[in-house]
C-alpha cells in the first residue's frame, strides 16, 4: 500500500465539512482496491491514536472526522476566547435521553415518562438541532414525532445509536454509584 493513499484519505477527511463515511471514501477512491482503502484508513486511525498529536481521528455520526484532543481544551478555549462550554440543562439531558432511547416519540409520551411538560425543552433541543421532527403519528390530534439527529451523535461523540449504553449497563453504573455513596 502506498503512503500516498493514507495521505489522500487524510486530506479527504480534513476537507470534509461533515463526518466522512468509509463508504464515501471508497466511492471517491474507486481507483484503489476496497481492501487497500480500508487497510489505509485503519492504519491512519492507528497512527493518530499512537502518536501524541494535538488532533485525533474520530469515528462519529457514521463517519470519520478530525477533532482536537480533549486534554488540550483549556488552551483551545483561551485561543478562541471561549469562556465556557455551553452545557445542556438537566431537563434537556433528561428529555434528550428519553428521545434517544424511545425514538420515534411524541411530546406527550416524553411528558408521560418525565412527569412534566417538556414543550420548552423540546423547543430548545430543536433549536440546537439535537433533535428533529420526523413526521406525525396517525393518532387523534396527529402529534409530531421526534428523533435525534446526526448533530446529537457528534455532540456526544457517538458513531451510532448502538453506542448508547444499554439498560443493563446503566443499571450497573447506578448500582456502583450507590455503593460508592454508601461507603463515603
Amino acid at each position: 500500500m502506498s503512503e500516498d493513499l493514507k495521505g489522500i484519505i487524510e486530506a479527504l477527511i480534513f476537507v470534509s465539512t461533515e463526518p466522512l463515511s468509509s463508504e464515501r471514501i471508497k466511492e471517491v477512491l474507486a481507483d484503489f482496491p476496497e481492501e487497500e482503502v480500508e487497510r489505509a484508513l485503519q492504519e491512519l486511525k492507528q497512527n493518530y491514536e499512537t502518536n501524541n498529536r494535538g488532533i485525533c481521528l474520530q469515528q462519529s455520526a457514521g463517519g470519520y472526522l478530525f477533532a482536537t484532543r480533549p486534554e488540550f481544551d483549556p488552551w483551545i478555549r483561551r485561543l478562541l476566547q471561549i469562556e465556557r462550554k455551553s452545557r445542556l440543562s438537566q431537563a434537556a439531558l433528561e428529555t434528550l435521553a428519553i428521545i434517544a432511547y424511545h425514538q420515534p416519540i411524541t411530546s406527550s409520551e416524553i411528558a408521560a415518562i418525565r412527569g412534566v411538560d417538556s414543550t420548552g425543552t423540546i423547543k430548545t433541543l430543536l433549536e440546537k438541532k439535537l433533535i428533529k421532527i420526523v413526521g406525525r403519528r396517525s393518532t387523534p390530534g396527529r402529534p409530531l414525532v421526534y428523533r435525534t439527529t446526526e448533530k446529537f451523535l457528534l455532540y456526544f461523540g457517538l458513531n451510532s445509536l448502538e453506542d448508547l449504553p444499554s439498560e443493563e449497563e446503566i443499571a450497573r453504573l447506578l448500582e456502583e454509584k450507590d455503593i460508592e455513596q454508601t461507603e463515603s
